[in-house]
């Protein structure tokens, strides 16, 4: 049996969830993967999976294979691309996942620029605000914004993001412009779900008819349209704040910048198209991004 032949059938079983989807996949008979799967499982001496009559499940120990597997398999491919390309150029299909606000804003003119560079690189963009398990969901790179915290993943700082407390001209007209953060319990407070400050989900619910969303664009319209202050990246308010439809207060009691990172697992042999990207992607931002040069 082929070893590495028997590692991709259970993989492609985990992903797609049926021993005929992994079979056409990977281009052979069910009866072939099965067969695979049945011998390392045998090989290994534990179950990999559960069969039922309408879904296959990893078992625990199926779980930790199949990580493992991906990182194998993963690794084969960059050595691979090495012996062909000896690191000269990047190639294949790039898996990127990103945070939803930041990637409809700024994403797409530095992606296009990339692929023009490099037109052997392909693109699968994923959009989602959620901690993306990136080895077992199948990416090569995850965009992540906020303050590191442990993780196994590698990191790389593309350019750091301000934050910015902002309101509508017109609502701090009517209701005042607080003075300090402590004044921020006499305002309507506009919080973004996944925020993880404490003291931002106490100013949100002094009011009961408060304002909650996961989509940080939603909250920067809803405090052009006067609904409230609200604390943003500037890769969302900045436009605002250059013309005039936002205005920044509170400058001094603002956080502390955080960063905008490139995550990706850690690689003896990390891919040519992964380190080109990441590479590409730090000089297009730079230390200072574009959106805070005119606000």
């Amino acid at each position: 049996m082929d070893r590495i032949d028997a590692m991709r059938a259970v993989v492609a079983v985990a992903s797609e969830g049926s021993f005929t989807q992994a079979a056409d996949k990977l281009g052979i008979s069910p009866q072939l993967v099965s067969k695979y799967v049945g011998r390392l499982e045998a090989q290994v001496g534990v179950r990999l999976l559960n069969r039922t009559t309408r879904r296959v499940h990893l078992t625990e120990a199926g779980e930790r294979y199949v990580q493992q597997a991906q990182q194998v398999l993963s690794d084969i491919e960059d050595m691979d691309n090495l012996a062909v390309d000896f690191q000269t150029k990047a190639r294949g299909l790039l898996r990127i996942t990103a945070p939803v606000s930041f990637a409809c804003l700024h994403l797409a003119e530095p992606l296009v620029a990339f692929q023009a560079a490099h037109p052997e690189v392909g693109i699968d963009l994923q959009l989602n605000d959620r901690k993306v398990d990136i080895i077992n969901e199948g990416f090569d790179i995850a965009l992540r914004i906020g303050h590191l915290k442990d993780s196994s993943l590698v990191a790389r700082k593309l350019t750091s993001i301000r934050l910015a407390y902002c309101a509508s001209p017109a609502y701090l007209c009517e209701h005042g412009e607080p003075k300090s953060e402590r004044e921020l319990t006499q305002h309507r407070f506009l919080q973004y779900s996944y925020t993880e400050d404490d003291r931002h989900r106490f100013l949100a619910a002094q009011h009961a008819n408060g304002f909650t969303s996961n989509n940080g664009e939603v909250l920067n319209n809803a405090a052009i349209a006067g609904a409230g202050i609200v604390l943003q990246p500037t890769f969302i308010s900045g436009a605002g704040l250059a013309d005039g439809r936002l205005q920044e207060i509170l400058k001094e009691d603002a956080p502390e910048p955080i960063g905008l990172y490139a995550m990706y697992a850690h690689r003896t042999l990390l891919s040519n198209k992964v380190r080109t990207f990441i590479d590409f992607m730090s000089g297009y931002f730079g230390d200072v991004p574009y959106w805070d040069r005119t606000t």
